[in-house]
């Protein structure tokens, strides 16, 4: 299993082409940024810092969207950022969340993210396609080799990833939910005449590593409103009695509102009614035992990544501890198993 980590592009950009330097030399695989433009730093220019200052590491956002950008705009950004630092990028991309609902925007519907993944790989990867009643190619980058990894959470969404999608990102680590989403996907992905073993799944959640589960807790809050914001969605869609599990749904019964101002961050106050069963759940908090533990739990589902959400306040602390004590632990269990 590779493990990633995902910053925030909040000033300094130093800090964060810090950490991501860190996150190379502890053996981290991706990094991964918000792309939230108002209400953190523009992440492209970033990127850029952290290719040019690393070697291995493979960068992208977690997630782009379909709506802040021309589609041509991002697949010329990842083209670019190809031909300078070889093929070290990866697109994460949803409907669009913060990004768009900051500046009063819906996310787009399915068929417009369908229609943007294909736009997007086809001319990041220098092949010609159909756009706005033209037929364009990225000419000089015929060697730029991304994936799409998409994002979701129902069953519209998840039937989408497996039918367009490179890759699937699941932004929580619950056990019953990742299973359920990555069986959705993966049925979809055969149903549509694809390999469903092909597709990257990747699983994307704060993680804290400590003996006080109860600081971390409140550190990691934020996440259960972050996802709350996507099912409810989910259930204005679909209703309380759709096959969405109720672990995902029946937390959101005491969500009364959320302030965009906030995303993202410890102490959120619009996160209150977040339980701690939910942040333990959907969250990996704890001694480096347990991360080892749910780590294995997740590998053994299909999981290819684990990516860090790291927005608490022992960022230097958890990077240190999965790079001298998870990462080698997972490591070899993998070849013991070899």
């Amino acid at each position: 299993m590779d493990i990633g980590v995902v910053l925030q592009t909040t000033p300094p950009s130093a800090r964060v082409v810090d950490l991501a330097k860190r996150a190379e030399a502890y053996g981290f695989s991706h990094v991964w940024t918000f792309d939230s433009h108002l209400l953190w730093e523009e992440p492209f220019p970033i990127f850029t810092q952290i290719l040019s200052q690393t070697r291995n590491v493979t960068v992208g956002p977690m997630v782009t969207n379909p709506l802040t950008r021309d589609w041509t705009v991002t697949a010329s950004l990842f083209a670019t950022l190809n031909e300078m630092f070889g093929n070290r990028t990866v697109i994460g991309i949803g409907r669009g969340d913060s990004a768009v609902r900051v500046i009063s925007g819906k996310p787009s519907t399915l068929a417009t993210l369908r229609e943007a993944v294909h736009v997007i790989r086809e001319l990041a990867n220098g092949r010609e396609v159909a756009y706005k009643d033209s037929t364009l190619r990225l000419t000089w980058a015929s060697r730029s080799r991304v994936q799409l990894w998409v994002a979701g959470y129902g069953p519209k969404a998840l039937q989408v990833v497996g039918e367009v999608g490179d890759g699937f990102i699941l932004q929580l680590a619950d056990p019953d939910i990742t299973a359920w989403t990555i069986g959705a996907v993966r049925r979809a992905a055969e149903a549509s005449g694809r390999d469903p073993d092909a597709l990257t799944i990747c699983v994307a959640a704060p993680a804290y590593v400590t003996d006080d589960v109860a600081h971390a807790r409140d550190q990691c809050r934020w996440f259960g409103g972050m996802v709350g914001n996507h099912v409810a969605d989910i259930v204005a869609r679909y209703g309380e009695t759709s096959a969405v599990p109720k672990a995902l749904t029946e937390y959101i019964k005491g969500r009364e509102g959320y302030d965009y101002n906030e995303h993202g961050q410890a102490g959120n106050v619009h996160t209150a009614f977040v339980p701690d069963e939910i942040v333990d759940r959907f969250c990996i908090l704890g001694s480096v035992q347990e991360h080892v533990r749910r780590l294995q739990e997740l590998g053994a589902m299909g999981v290819d990544q684990f990516a860090v959400y790291l927005q608490h306040d022992a960022k230097d602390e958890t990077l240190q501890a999965y790079g001298e004590k998870v990462i080698p632990a997972i490591a070899e269990t993998v070849l013991a198993k070899t």
